[in-house]
């Protein structure tokens, strides 16, 4: 079963700092070619530790689609 939630980083704000990457419990984000957090969805489980942790506060939480 999945998750309700998942994040997503703006990547044009964000600033590819990694404070996201270390704080994931789940090693769902990765910093895409030193640019940008980039975030698996099927990894996320919606948890929010890393738009706490976020400096840039670019990552925020969203709801899943309802599968119907």
């Amino acid at each position: 079963m999945r998750s309700k939630r998942y994040a997503l980083a703006e990547k044009e704000r964000c600033v590819a700092c990694g404070a996201c990457m270390k704080e994931c419990p789940r090693e769902a984000i990765r910093i895409y070619r030193g640019c940008y957090a980039q975030i698996d969805e099927e990894q996320c489980v919606g948890c929010g530790k890393c738009a706490g942790i976020c400096p840039a506060s670019c990552i925020q939480l969203l709801q899943r689609e309802v599968e119907a």
